[in-house]
């Protein structure tokens, strides 16, 4: 049976088969390796998910930043829907190429200021995969083979200094290298070469280094480790660090990064440029997987020659034309600044909320990418109760209430917002 034919109303979706069936059938066939909330999601578009019963709710988790431009925004759908209509959007071999891989590699390589200068200013080049966590790997892989190549370090004996509460994804390496327990128990042996000091610690950085450190690597936000900022000098501090060592320095821009923060680029908030960058989620639009490496063009051509990586998917033409669209999207419709914007006002009802609760212990975050942490330590006690209203967020590290609506809403958005967290959050 297709399972559009069982549409019996008005929303459109793939299926009208009962919320407790589609429950069922996960719980059965699934993996139970989510905490989940009971809704299902039928229909997604703009800033606004619909269930079974035509209920809305305002999404303030946007897929933990992939969808920064709004669900299934026009532009981005209409090149993905050109490219299957125009058979130009199917797998091929990485031996021939293709040219919404050119355009991609181009519109990507050259949005992202210089980085790596004091490896030349002959611009960056662009390494394309599927998931986030398989570019965070490639990144670790530039640094490694830097540290060996380029430092002498002995192979094997390579090291990252990385953070803690960090969150770099869920492969095995690294796992290896999260401060969260539930993350990597009972998945050993873990992979070595990883060295943690505590976010914000610039002192720490400095005494970890030996002479197999290769890099460091850092997000500009935290996002899973608790929507926290790095202290004021912090990038700047590690920049300085990095270059006294001859260190690369990576910065980890999945979650934080094409606008959700008010700048294109977490980093352009303290013009901190870094070695590499890594991206993901938002960079094709939310509609297909697509992520990328960047680095200055010195270190990739340094490191990576045929054999020395690859990936059937990454790059492949369906999600480079949906890359394209969605980097058009983020520069035509200056969505950096709308959520510098948005967020400036969102964040400062906010805190006028906070100030009138019990419940709130901290409001942080700039752009919009907010946290509201709560006294009892239990975030999702407060998004199950947002849930019921019609919104949708969940906890980042158990304690926080994450804010991160897409980058297109507006006042009433905010209002609507705002109105449901006064109800939750202040007795």
């Amino acid at each position: 049976m297709n399972p559009t034919q069982t549409l019996t109303r008005s929303t459109q979706s793939y299926s009208s088969v009962p919320d407790d069936q589609i429950f069922n059938w996960e719980e059965t066939y699934g993996a139970n390796h989510y905490g989940r909330l009971h809704m299902v999601v039928r229909k997604a578009e703009g800033a606004w998910l619909t269930s079974l019963d035509d209920k809305k709710y305002l999404d303030c988790l946007s897929a933990y930043s992939a969808a920064n431009p709004g669900h299934h925004h026009p532009k981005i759908v209409q090149s993905l829907v050109d490219a299957l209509q125009g058979n130009y959007a199917s797998v091929i071999s990485n031996v021939v190429y293709t040219d919404p891989l050119g355009f991609f590699l181009k519109k990507c390589a050259t949005l992202v200021p210089q980085l790596g200068p004091r490896f030349g200013a002959k611009g960056n080049k662009v390494l394309a995969k599927n998931g986030g966590v398989e570019s965070v790997e490639t990144a670790i892989k530039l640094a490694r083979a830097y540290g060996y190549q380029e430092k002498g370090i002995e192979d094997g004996k390579q090291e990252i200094i990385v953070f803690g509460n960090n969150f770099h994804g869920r492969m095995i390496t690294v796992v290896s290298f999260s401060t969260s327990q539930k993350y990597k128990e009972g998945f050993g042996p873990l992979t070595p070469g990883f060295v943690t000091v505590d976010f914000g610690d610039i002192d720490g950085v400095t005494k970890a280094i030996n002479k197999n450190t290769c890099a460091i690597l850092v997000e500009p936000m935290q996002g899973e480790g608790g929507m926290y900022q790095p202290p004021d000098g912090f990038l700047k501090g590690l920049r300085e660090v990095a270059d006294a060592n001859n260190l690369l320095l990576i910065f980890d821009e999945i979650q934080v990064g094409l606008g959700r923060t008010g700048k294109n680029f977490c980093f352009e908030h303290e013009n901190v440029i870094p070695d590499a960058i890594i991206l993901g989620k938002a960079i094709s639009g939310g509609l297909v997987p697509l992520s990328v490496m960047v680095t200055n063009t010195h270190l990739m051509d340094l490191v990576f020659q045929p054999g020395r990586d690859g990936s059937t998917y990454g790059g492949y033409p369906l999600a480079c034309v949906a890359g394209v669209a969605a980097l058009d999207v983020l520069v035509d419709e200056k969505l950096a600044e709308k959520a510098a914007t948005i967020g400036k006002g969102l964040k400062a009802k906010i805190l006028e909320v906070a100030s009138r609760s019990k419940q709130v212990k901290e409001v942080r975050g700039r752009g919009l990418f907010i946290g509201i942490e709560v006294n009892n330590g239990d975030a999702m006690v407060y998004c199950r109760k947002l849930l019921d209203l019609g919104v949708l967020a969940n906890d980042s590290h158990g304690h926080t209430i994450r804010i991160s609506p897409p980058l297109i809403i507006g006042e009433k958005e905010v209002d609507y917002l705002v109105e449901r967290l006064e109800k939750v959050l202040v007795d």
